[in-house]
């Protein structure tokens, strides 16, 4: 990734070799860029040459969100998540289903809580979130996908806690999404057995500590969304 000064202005470019397993995410977030909301950075173009699949963004002079409790941060955060809440995920883009995502994690007879036709960015970490002056913008849509709104206010609860939030203050900025209020209580319980799940297998596969961590605050939350 690169910052390039050129002829028409700075623009940041991101590439990946066309031969690497990671190249379909690339050309999925460049398939889904025109379809972003506002707060997310514009793509201005994507080539395939000489080997190399490339992403030219405009520049985003930011930083990455602060989730501590407290933070100023905070309602910039779920301003940029109300408005992705109310995007539709467009029919003609090949993006990974919820319900398919969810599939190998989720308590049986729970998939159906999943499905939804909201476009998720379900990656909340602090570093695809940047602050530029009053507005978050979100970043790094490698991973788009569709399903129920209320998932990426799970995903979020779980990025709260790890930046210290106890968990009951973590669910209840979740709640200030009308998504995660109206959803059943069965499907946010399904969602934190998921979320225990993936992350308790993503530790084991790797025991590094931010994992170890993650896997612990997983299980803390599946635990209060079982309980209701």
């Amino acid at each position: 990734a690169s910052v390039l000064e050129t002829e028409s202005g700075r623009v940041f470019v991101k590439g990946i070799p066309t031969d690497h397993p990671q190249v379909g995410a690339q050309r999925r977030e460049a398939a889904i860029s025109p379809h972003l909301p506002a707060p997310c950075p514009r793509l201005y173009w994507h080539l395939e040459l000489d080997g190399w699949s490339l992403l030219g963004y405009e520049v985003v002079d930011g930083r990455h969100a602060d989730y501590a409790p407290g933070s100023p941060d905070l309602p910039l955060v779920e301003a940029a998540l109300t408005e992705l809440q109310a995007v539709t995920a467009p029919a003609d883009i090949e993006i990974k289903d919820a319900v398919d995502r969810w599939a190998d994690y989720a308590p049986p007879g729970t998939l159906q809580y999943f499905s939804g036709d909201i476009l998720l960015h379900t990656d909340f970490a602090r570093e695809n979130v940047l602050i530029v002056g009053k507005q978050a913008r979100l970043v790094d849509w490698a991973w788009p996908t569709r399903g129920a709104a209320w998932i990426d206010p799970g995903a979020l609860t779980l990025r709260l806690m790890d930046s210290g939030h106890p968990v009951a203050e973590a669910v209840a900025f979740a709640g200030r999404f009308p998504s995660w209020r109206d959803a059943e209580p069965e499907a946010l319980a399904a969602f934190g057995a998921a979320t225990a799940a993936l992350w308790q297998e993503i530790a084991e596969e790797d025991e590094i500590p931010w994992k170890r961590r993650m896997a612990e605050r997983a299980a803390t939350l599946a635990y209060v969304l079982a309980k209701g």
